[in-house]
C-alpha cells in the first residue's frame, strides 16, 4: 500500500476510534436518565438513555475488526477501558471540590447526577469489556467459518450474543450496588436487549455501505485486510 493510501488509512482508524471512545464515555456518563420508546404497540421498551450510543461501539469495533483485523479492534477496546478510568478520575474530582453560591448547578443536583458515575462506570467497564472481546472473537471465529461471506451473519451473530452479556452484567451490577431496584432487573434486561438487538439489525446496511467503501478504496478482497503498522 502506497503511503498516501496508508496515511489516509490511518486517520480513518484514528477518527473510528476517537467515535468510538465519545459513544462509550458518553454512555457512562448520561445513563441515570431512564425513558420509554412504544415500537409500534409492539413493545414497550424502558431502558437508560446511556444505551443510544452504546450501540455504535459494537457497529465500529465491527467495521475495524473486518478492515483492520483483530489486533487493532481490540486495541481500541483497551483504549475505551483507559478513556473511561480517565473521565471517572475527572468526575470524582469535581464532586470533590465545593460549587460556588452563584454556581448555576449545586453540589446537590451535580451530586445527583453524577455521584454515582463511578458505579456505573465501573459496572459498564466490567460489562462492555466481556462483551467486545466476545463480539471480537466471535466476529473473527464466523468470518473465518465463511471464508469472509455473509457480513450480515458475523455482525448480527456477535453482536447479539455480546449485548445480552453487556446489558446482562451490568443490570446485574447496578443492581447488586442498589442502583437500580431488582424488580426492574427483568423488564429492563428485556428492554435492553431487544432494543440492542433492533439497533443491531438496523445499522447491518451501514456496516455494509462502508465496508463496500473502504474495500473500494484500498483495493480490498473480502477477506484482506488494512496493515497501518
Amino acid at each position: 500500500m502506497k503511503g498516501s493510501k496508508k496515511l489516509l488509512a490511518y486517520k480513518v482508524y484514528f477518527i473510528l476510534g476517537a467515535l468510538f471512545i465519545s459513544a462509550l464515555v458518553v454512555s457512562n456518563l448520561i445513563f441515570k436518565k431512564f425513558f420509554y420508546w412504544d415500537f409500534f404497540g409492539i413493545h414497550r421498551f424502558e431502558i437508560s438513555v446511556g444505551i443510544l450510543p452504546y450501540p455504535i461501539t459494537f457497529l465500529i469495533t465491527d467495521l475495524i475488526s473486518e478492515i483492520y483485523g483483530k489486533k487493532k479492534a481490540n486495541q481500541v477496546v483497551i483504549a475505551g477501558i483507559f478513556a473511561s478510568v480517565f473521565s471517572l478520575f475527572i468526575v470524582y474530582m469535581a464532586t470533590q471540590v465545593p460549587a460556588t453560591a452563584w454556581s448555576p448547578i449545586g453540589d446537590s443536583l451535580f451530586n445527583t447526577v453524577f455521584g454515582s458515575t463511578a458505579i456505573a462506570v465501573m459496572a459498564s467497564m466490567m460489562a462492555y469489556l466481556l462483551a467486545q472481546l466476545v463480539d471480537i472473537q466471535l466476529y473473527h471465529f464466523w468470518k473465518k467459518l465463511t471464508q469472509g461471506k455473509h457480513l450480515w451473519l458475523r455482525n448480527n451473530f456477535s453482536t447479539f450474543l455480546s449485548q445480552f452479556v453487556d446489558t446482562f452484567v451490568v443490570l446485574l451490577l447496578l443492581c447488586s450496588f442498589n442502583e437500580i431496584e431488582w424488580d426492574l432487573f427483568g423488564v429492563l434486561l428485556l428492554s435492553g436487549f431487544l432494543f440492542k438487538v433492533l439497533i443491531a439489525l438496523l445499522d447491518t446496511p451501514f456496516l455494509y455501505l462502508a465496508v463496500y467503501i473502504f474495500r473500494k478504496k484500498f483495493n480490498l478482497k473480502s477477506t484482506q485486510e488494512l496493515s497501518i503498522e
